[in-house]
């Protein structure tokens, strides 16, 4: 099947019980020219599986000036009926890791394992590389994240792939830095998500200590001076954080899932506590959890399936159902 012009695709995998996580998974991905002939090979083999699959391509991008890869993972169903639109979340990695999150770390085998038990309604994950962008517009406005995201990405997503449409359908979820971009693009844009859940959320409620006096050339400057700007200001942080949207956002209807380990190695239970506190003055209904944990991928594993079910339930609802 031939794709649009706007789409290179590098490569195509479907989980069978012989990949396991970790190093098999990875190396696949790096023979990514030869993946897509044995992917197109394949394709009639593997077609009567009744797996879901793993679509990695890139999106190029105007507002970035250069193509954005990303990662799909496509429902059992998707395949076998041709016709079927299905909802989708959206989820960002954090800082460090790239839009294969789901592949290298296993939870790809997670997620599938939910499907095979019927623990998880069907609908498409998908996960753009963001390297260290926090999935905002950056201080000096050469790194337009969120528009890239908002204008481009959703849209090019939404267009290419078979995608039930509107707000009920669509939702947002993250990890680390993934989820401070996943509470920052819902709270700014609720119209667009009818959820949102993070996993240990970068939640700090004022400018970070750590961003305050960084030389430009150390490897902390290099990496998040780009977004927030060197020297810090701490406007600009307000006007992001998660936190300080929470305040003022219209989130009537928005379904809000965030939990946090409670020896969280940078700190982010204190700021989850303080999205907690905001959100509960308000009387927005939402669901937290500080969980006996740190900040590592142990961490968001064991609690990974909770805010996938989450999501889950909420496509499944009556009210998501009426728009099928």
């Amino acid at each position: 099947m031939s794709r649009p012009r706007n789409l290179q695709s590098f490569v195509v995998l479907r989980r069978t019980k012989k990949f396991a996580e970790g190093p098999q998974l990875r190396a696949l991905y790096i023979l990514r020219g030869a993946a897509t002939i044995v992917a197109l090979v394949l394709a009639p083999l593997l077609a009567s599986a009744a797996t879901g699959r793993v679509e990695c391509n890139s999106l190029p991008s105007r507002i970035l000036a250069h193509p954005v890869p990303y990662c799909v993972l496509l429902p059992p169903s998707y395949d076998a009926e041709k016709t079927r639109r299905f909802p989708i979340l959206y989820f960002f990695h954090g800082l460090g890791d790239d839009e294969q999150m789901f592949v290298h770390t296993g939870g790809w085998n997670l997620v599938e394992d939910l499907w095979e038990r019927k623990q998880l309604s069907e609908f498409l994950i998908v996960t753009p590389a963001a390297g260290a962008t926090f999935y905002i517009n950056s201080h000096d406005g050469k790194t337009r994240y969120e528009d890239f995201l908002i204008r481009e990405f959703l849209p090019g997503i939404e267009k290419h792939f078979r995608v039930k449409p509107g707000r009920a359908n669509r939702a947002v979820s993250g990890a680390s830095m993934g989820g401070y971009g996943a509470l920052h693009l819902a709270f700014r844009h609720p119209e667009l998500f009818s959820s949102v859940s993070a996993h240990s959320a970068a939640l700090i409620e004022k400018l970070p200590a750590f961003l305050a006096g960084v030389a430009p050339n150390s490897g902390r400057g290099r990496v998040l001076g780009s977004t927030f700007g060197i020297p810090s200001d701490p406007a600009f942080w307000e006007r992001n954080s998660p936190i300080v949207l929470a305040r003022t956002a219209q989130l009537g209807g928005m379904k809000i899932y965030f939990d946090c380990g409670d020896q969280d190695d940078f700190g982010f239970e204190d700021g989850a506590k303080a999205l907690d506190r905001v959100l509960t003055s308000r009387k927005i209904p939402h669901e937290f959890h500080l969980y006996p944990g740190r900040h590592d991928w142990q961490y968001f594993a064991a609690h990974l399936p909770e805010s996938l079910q989450f999501h889950s339930r909420l496509f499944s609802s009556p009210a998501q159902r009426k728009s099928k």
